[in-house]
């Protein structure tokens, strides 16, 4: 018996060890991912006189992009990469798709490469791909696909707070995220993931401008909602909601009470004509 208890003793130490030991294992990072991931910068500047070339080899200046007074969706990647990169460019594909608000007549994307050896060619043939499926008007002044030095790149990547590091294999650890930012190049959102439903873009975009884009309806219902970090989307805020409610009653309200009260004088008038016509 004696020996019986201290073998259960010595399997229930063991896998107390075990777990402790599997559970530092789980929880320590592997050295890739050293320094890779998002730190939020809310409301600092992009630096705009940064130089890169755009998918057609022109220089351009990051500037250029934010001189028309739109809002402006950036998209770090870098083309070579095998799967998550691409994700990311397809949810935003697929989340822009939904909006009857278009690239180049309401809002601006930026897509860069973090991969300083990548050139215009591979920025080209993502643009073309991009570009074909969409099919609107004007897209190919909304959607831009760059490509820079290290130098200018790391400048950018610093500034919008991505971090991310190369590997030994060539290609690169990094995170899951856009940047939306102001007209005059303010950081105003960070969206992360792979999946970017239209809704979450729309509310974003009309941050980043400052309520400048979108219909009166529009406006009325992105009011309603707040972004919630924790769920990493746009959620109804239960006092805008009343509130807009009570104005909707208020109006509803007033429109019946001013029928009835032009009700009402339409009768007396009646009655006053028809009393009047009695007496004659």
């Amino acid at each position: 018996m004696r020996n019986a208890a201290l073998a259960i003793v010595a399997c229930f130490c063991f896998l107390i060890f075990t777990d402790n030991v599997r559970a530092q294992l789980n929880n320590r990072k592997p050295q890739s991912l050293n320094n890779v991931g998002v730190t939020e910068h809310l409301g600092e500047r992009i630096p705009l006189d940064l130089t890169f070339a755009n998918a057609e080899g022109d220089s351009v200046r990051l500037g250029d992009f934010f001189n028309d007074a739109k809002p402006v969706l950036l998209n770090p990647v870098y083309y070579e990469c095998p799967q998550l990169c691409s994700m990311v460019k397809e949810g935003i594909f697929k989340g822009i798709k939904g909006l009857q608000w278009s690239p180049g007549k309401d809002y601006t994307i930026i897509t860069f490469s973090i991969d300083p050896t990548e050139k215009s060619d591979l920025a080209k043939k993502d643009k073309e791909r991009f570009l074909s499926k969409l099919n609107r008007t004007g897209l190919n002044q909304g959607w831009h696909f760059l490509s820079g030095s290290e130098q200018n790149i790391r400048q950018l990547a610093t500034a919008i707070g991505y971090e991310y590091n190369k590997l030994s294999n060539g290609q690169f650890a990094h995170g899951t995220a856009v940047m939306f930012l102001s007209p005059n190049g303010t950081i105003t959102r960070y969206l992360y993931g792979i999946d970017f439903k239209s809704f979450n873009l729309k509310n974003a975009l009309n941050e980043a401008a400052d309520g400048k884009i979108g219909s009166t309806t529009d406006q009325i219902l992105l009011y309603c909602y707040a972004y919630d970090a924790d769920a990493n989307s746009y959620v109804a805020v239960g006092w805008r909601v009343m509130q807009l409610g009570g104005i909707a009653t208020m109006i509803v309200l007033g429109v019946f009470l001013g029928f009835m009260w032009m009700r009402n004088r339409h009768t007396k008038n009646g009655k006053q004509i028809n009393e009047t016509n009695e007496l004659a």
